[in-house]
Formats: structure tokens, sequence, C-alpha cells
């Protein structure tokens, strides 16, 4: 169990009023954490000295760097919108609907906190995709990198991409949907342990595995599903060429876009006017939605065998997609409109996915392993291509899930029957 863990008790609901106005409502938190921030630099340089020194972070200096950490998530859990009350300035424990719970301090490793800088590259290039800067900027092409609607994206990452959309739906339905808030409650779960390994409160690296506990809510079910069946093993051979190696797939992979740009158009006709997509387009479709998802797995590294090109099972990462099911006309009809939030998301998602590819690149090269946290993020990311994919090429009218997966509750405990009394 990590040192840093998120903690949820938000029921969804938002303020119109104070969602329309939050950037506004925030500038007072924004001072205080710049104020705040610049203590805790000076303070974080007293505490690597004092832990490389005494192999532990001193209580005092953990415990303000501590409530920092949380005081900052909570702040950007209301401005990304994943909480909806106005948060305290003091950081307390227990006091937001997105919280954060860590650990006391205990011993660190005095090597780790030597190079803690450098170490810690991997995790800020993953937590500037989460986090982005800068805004991003989107324009359609016939096939990008992750998934039908191809998104070029740059500089905005997935905090701000999913707040962004998540504004307009929190206006329109005064709730927050279940699956943009445990994408930013991840978020914000890295990038604070991110930031306690940073402040040497923890020597325990950042875990970017995509699971979050129980009281984020289930996972709604979903028609497209993903299935895993890799070991994380990897052939440092395949992995250094796996560009090289892939070249074949990505020219047929365009020649097949083409086909299906065309097929997607004579499916949304089709399944406009009878309400059911064709069987014969729904197949060919689900094939290349498959296809593209095995391709990517392999680009990616989240799966380690050469795919077929015809996108058929088995492959150890890859898309279920059921039968063509009864679909509703005015879903249908305005599709691609409706797809727009989805697009956006699935492109952020899709440069963490291109951070975590190079940065298992070299894990796999040096250990011949893909890092778990870097495969599920894989899987994740993968899935919910998926979902966009299947939703515009008409494959189903379900609208994508973008939320990770959630821890499952525990199976009760059989108890054994009291024995009968003498």
């Amino acid at each position: 169990m990590h040192p840093i863990r998120i903690a949820i008790r938000d029921d969804l609901s938002r303020s119109r009023l104070t969602v329309f106005f939050r950037l506004l409502l925030a500038i007072p938190h924004l001072i205080w954490l710049l104020l705040w921030t610049i203590a805790a630099a000076v303070v974080t340089v007293l505490n690597w000295l004092l832990t490389l020194a005494t192999g532990r972070s001193p209580d005092g200096l953990h415990g303000f760097l501590s409530r920092y950490v949380r005081y900052a998530t909570h702040v950007y859990a209301y401005i990304t919108l994943a909480a909806n009350p106005f948060p305290a300035f003091t950081g307390e424990p227990d006091s937001y609907p997105i919280d954060l719970e860590i650990d006391p301090s205990t011993p660190q490793r005095r090597l780790i906190t030597l190079f803690r800088l450098p170490l810690a590259i991997p995790a800020l290039l993953l937590v500037a995709a989460i986090s982005g800067g800068g805004g991003g900027s989107g324009t359609a092409n016939t096939a990008d990198y992750e998934g039908a609607s191809s998104w070029a994206y740059s500089g905005g990452g997935i905090l701000v991409t999913v707040a962004f959309f998540a504004w307009f739906a929190c206006l329109a339905r005064g709730r927050m949907p279940h699956g943009f808030r445990n994408t930013l409650a991840w978020g914000l779960r890295y990038s604070a342990q991110v930031s306690a390994y940073l402040l040497v409160l923890t020597d325990r690296y950042p875990n970017s595995e995509p699971w979050l506990p129980v009281e984020a809510g289930a996972v709604p079910e979903h028609p497209i599903r993903i299935g895993v069946d890799d070991d994380r093993r990897r052939s440092r051979l395949t992995v250094f060429f796996r560009l090289l190696l892939a070249l074949p797939h990505l020219v047929w992979f365009t020649l097949w876009s083409i086909a299906a740009l065309f097929a997607a158009i004579a499916n949304w006709f089709a399944t406009l006017a009878t309400g059911l997509s064709p069987r014969p387009l729904h197949d060919f479709l689900a094939a290349f939605a498959r296809y593209e998802v095995q391709l990517f797995a392999f680009l990616a590294l989240t799966a380690n065998p050469f795919p077929g090109f015809t996108g058929a099972p088995p492959y150890p990462v890859e898309l279920q997609i059921p039968p063509p099911q009864r679909q509703s006309r005015w879903v249908t009809g305005f599709r691609l409109l409706l797809a727009v939030p989805a697009i956006g998301v699935v492109g952020a998602l899709s440069l963490a996915l291109a951070v975590a590819a190079i940065l298992g690149w070299f894990a796999s090269l040096i250990t011949g392993r893909m890092p778990a946290g870097l495969r599920d993020l894989g899987v994740w990311v993968l899935r919910y291509s998926g979902h966009v994919n299947g939703y515009l090429y008409l494959l189903t009218d379900r609208y994508p899930y973008s939320g990770p997966p959630v821890e499952e509750l525990p199976e009760p405990e059989e108890h054994a029957l009291a024995p009968a009394a003498a």
C-alpha cells in the first residue's frame, strides 16, 4: 500500500453558481498556495538535508509538508471540479471530499534521498502529461495515435481537458460525470505522490496504476470491454526495434483507416434509417477497432507479441465487442457532435500513453519486463479509446466511460456455524 492515498467522499452533485465562477472564487486560494509553495520550497531543502543525515524526515517538517500537499490537492480538486465545496486554507485531513491519506514519517533510504531529483524525472514527465500547461489544441484527421477521431493534442493535459468539458457538463446537469470525477481523482492522486516523493515525505516511488478505492463507485457496465492476458515480460530485441517492426502495420493501418472511414459513413446512414448497424458493416468496423487496439498495444509496449493484420483474437490486450444491438436514432443523428468531449479526453489520455510508452521502452530494455503501472495505464487508455471508437463507428450507442478501474469489494467471508448448545 502506498503511503500517499486518495480518499473520495464526493456525491457528484455540483452547484451551478459556484461552477460558473469557479476560477474567480479560487483566486484567494491560488494566492495562498503560491505563498505556501515558497515556504514549502525552503522547508524541502532543510528536510532533504536532515533526511540525508538521519535517514528520516523530522516529524515537524513532515507534518508541515504533508499539510501543503494535502492543501494543494484540495485546491486543484476544487478548481478542476473534482469536488464541490470551497476548501479550507489549512490542509486539515478528513476535511474535503477529495482528500489525501498520508502516513506518518518512516525511515528512508539515504541513497534514494541523495539522488531524489534525477530519480523523479520519469514521474515528472508523466505528471506533466497529466497536469498539462498552457492549453491544448486539437485538429481532426482520419486516424490518430489512439483512435477513430484523430486528435493531435498539445499542452492541455488530462486534468485541464477533463475539467474543461466537466465545466459544461456540470452547468447543464448540476452533476459531475462519474468517469470525469474518477479520472481527475486518479490524476490528483498521482500528482500528490510525485509531490510527496520530491518533498522527501516518502521514498516510495509514485504509482501510476490507474486504480481507485471502492469509495470511488463501481465502474458502470459497458458493452465494449477489454481483455488482458499479459505477463509483462518483454523481448528486449523486439522492444529495441519496436517502431521499425511496426512500420508494415502502420502502412496497413493507414489504408484500412480510409476504408473504415467510408464504412463508418455508410453505417451511420444505415443505423439512422433502421436503428440497427448492418451485420457486415458492424463486423468490418469491429475488426478494425480490435486491430487498432492490438496495434497500439504493441507500439506502446502494453503487449509484447507481433499482432496479426486482421484484428482477429487472440491477443494479450484486445477488445471484446458484442454483436449489433438496437440504437437510438436521436443519438445516432447527433453522434459526431456528442462525441466531441470523448474525442478531447482520449487525445489527452493518448499523451499520457505516449509518455508511458517511452518510459516503458527504457524499463523493458533494462529489466525485460514492463512495469505494472505503465502497462495498466496503457490498458486503461486503450479501453477508453475502444469505447470512443465503438461510439464513433456506431458499434454501440453507449457513451464512452472515461474513468479508471475501481477496486472490487472483497468477497464476504463465510462464517462457520456456531456449535449447537450442549
